[in-house]
């Protein structure tokens, strides 16, 4: 077996950069706040213009050499230090945010895992590679009064950002063969991030796509061509030869650092922007590194890319957003907008657990010797095996299907109208492992000798809203995350419909030797719904709160080109921008938008 050593070589060819000795005041044409999915990309592609400097701001560093082979190796993401519970390990590489207790989860405080290192959390996810439908981006157009955000206009800059590759038929079994659209991309584009499929068919997966075709989920769907109906194995932002994790550091980052004269300040603290009173200019940042504090100017632009969370806490800190909370905070008020920071949409994901007859992600664990000695071997030496694989295979979707929406309000349904006809309601994963309240990977040891297995479902259609809030005027409190699940009644329907559902999926299939959780005595809707709000979590979607809008929409925060409303030079290229969330994981939605605000930018625009 090769070495640990020869193995982290072989991921890690880290660029050259800034060291905190030499950090000091200085000028670029464009400053990036945040090195993560978004901002990489963006800094990147407005880098390839020679005539231009660029500087990335990042409060992390690498997460190859701070996380190690957890971050890098798929198989390893979900004991990579995302679990929920406040006292899970503390990663270097997250902000470890907790939120405030939720309303509708019986008051229960969430950890809430977020990149905190270049590649943000494009370092933290569980790699799904994926499109929302026409519908989603149509919407888009008609919320911002810009048609260049309908789905034919922004499938040219999905398909910009990445390169696909084939699954290797020849390394995944024969029953888990992938169907998709080559239509869907452009490899001739030569995008840096890479996608394609783990060289490896998880055995449980291929029984749940069997399970949702018998309740009417029909296989072979391809969810890159802007429709979300049916199941698929999901694509993957994995590269193809050494089927590690490919992040925006990996590469946009990479490629930026080797073509251009990018310039990235790691373990660098924005504490604010710096806005001219007198015209609302954006004229740099301020930052901190350790104790060495200075400043960074722009010329042209400063791009606010910090997420969801943290983009509208630093427009707050810096006197943009709502009057109220600044003067509450002594912050001098440059421009009111309040709706910074609210909108918050997520999607939370709960599931029903079952002990199984086949080989799932318990078998590491149970059998350690043909288990996890064996699947780090494959992994090492052929780069096969389950540690290829991000923990699951097939993912499905439905809009709730008639016989269950029979027993929802007439006001909910009305409300779930307000989506497009082709967004989905629900989206089905099937988990090789326990998912039940995901507290920690801890979760997964119960040492009983049995293999576990979860079909889980996600709210992709939530009507709940959040918001995220300053605590302080200074940037390292962290916000208050409210997250808002289940506060809206369609979705406490809509949740106790999913439970149901997925009870018919383990019908159809004929592994099951019992269901673990919530377990046979729970049966009413209210139990149902009591069980959602026990073990309901995030599937780390956060977006919406410095949404997108006409320049009549007062909550709007950035209008279509995503320019700060009310201030000069500001941009904001993040999740926190979608105007809606679309049905599913936003991880190529945020690529899209960088290229699409890159290509604005060299275009005057």
């Amino acid at each position: 077996m090769v070495s640990k050593l020869a193995l982290f070589a072989s991921w890690c060819s880290l660029p050259s950069v800034c060291s905190a000795l030499f950090f000091g005041d200085a000028i670029f044409d464009y400053v990036i706040v945040g090195g993560g999915t978004s901002g990489l990309a963006i800094a990147a592609r407005l880098a390839e213009d020679s005539k231009v400097s660029v500087a990335v701001v990042e409060a992390g560093g690498y997460y190859e050499m701070e996380s190690g082979f957890m971050s890098v190796i798929p198989g390893f993401a979900a004991a990579a230090g995302t679990g929920t519970s406040p006292l899970d390990s503390l990663m270097m590489i997250d902000w470890n945010f907790n939120t405030v207790p939720l309303k509708e989860g019986n008051g229960r405080r969430l950890r809430y895992a977020r990149g905190k290192t270049l590649g943000g959390t494009s370092a933290r996810n569980y790699m799904v590679y994926h499109r929302g439908t026409e519908g989603a981006f149509d919407q888009w157009a008609d919320l911002t009064g810009d048609d260049s955000w309908s789905w034919d206009s922004v499938l040219p800059f999905f398909k910009k950002s990445c390169t696909v590759t084939p699954a290797d038929m020849s390394k995944r079994q024969a029953n888990a063969s992938v169907s998709y659209n080559p239509g869907a991309f452009d490899n001739a584009l030569n995008g840096p991030l890479q996608v394609t499929w783990p060289n490896y068919g998880s055995p449980f997966s291929t029984h749940v796509e069997i399970g949702l075709e018998k309740i009417g989920i029909l296989p072979g769907a391809d969810f890159n061509s802007g429709s979300l109906n049916g199941s698929s194995w999901a694509s993957t932002s994995i590269s193809p030869g050494d089927q590690a994790r490919s992040s925006s550091q990996t590469s946009f980052l990479k490629r930026a650092t080797t073509t251009t004269s990018i310039k990235v300040y790691t373990h660098s603290m924005v504490k604010k922007i710096v806005i001219d009173k007198t015209t609302t200019t954006a004229t740099g940042v301020e930052i901190e590194s350790g104790l060495v504090k200075f400043t960074l100017k722009a010329r042209k632009e400063v791009v606010l890319s910090a997420g969801a969370f943290q983009s509208p806490q630093l427009l707050m800190v810096s006197g943009v957003g709502p009057k109220q909370t600044l003067q509450r905070y002594g912050i001098p008020v440059i421009k009111d907008l309040p709706g910074v920071g609210q909108n918050l949409w997520d999607h939370t994901i709960f599931g029903v657990v079952h002990r199984v007859g086949v080989e799932t992600a318990s078998n590491l664990i149970v059998h350690p010797l043909t288990g996890a000695v064996k699947a780090l071997a494959d992994y090492a030496l052929k780069r096969t095996g389950p540690l290829t694989a991000p923990g699951f295979g097939v993912i499905g979707w439905e809009k709730i299907p008639q016989a269950l929406r029979s027993n929802f309000s007439v006001n909910n349904l009305e409300a779930l109208d307000e989506f497009p006809d082709d967004w989905p309601e629900v989206e089905y994963i099937g988990l090789d492992g326990i998912l039940d309240g995901w507290h920690s990977a801890l979760d997964q040891l119960l040492l009983d000798g049995q293999q576990y297995a979860t079909i889980a479902a996600a709210l992709v259609a939530p009507l709940s809203r959040g918001s995220v809030t300053i605590t302080s005027s200074n940037i390292k409190t962290a916000p208050d995350i409210d997250l808002g699940y289940l506060t809206h009644p369609a979705d406490r329907e809509v949740a106790v419909a999913a439970v149901k559902r997925l009870r018919q999926t383990w019908a159809g299939m004929d592994i099951s030797l019992g269901e673990y959780k919530p377990g046979v005595d729970v049966q009413s809707d209210e139990e149902i719904l009591e069980f959602v709000r026990q073990t309901m979590v995030p599937v780390w979607h956060p977006a919406g709160t410095c949404s997108m809008g006409k320049s009549t929409d007062p909550n709007a925060v950035v209008d279509s080109h995503a320019k700060v409303i009310g201030v000069r030079n500001l941009r904001v290229v993040d999740a926190s921008i979608f105007p809606t969330l679309p049905p599913g994981h936003p991880q190529s939605a945020c690529y899209m938008i960088a290229e699409k605000i890159a290509t604005d930018i060299q275009g005057g625009n």
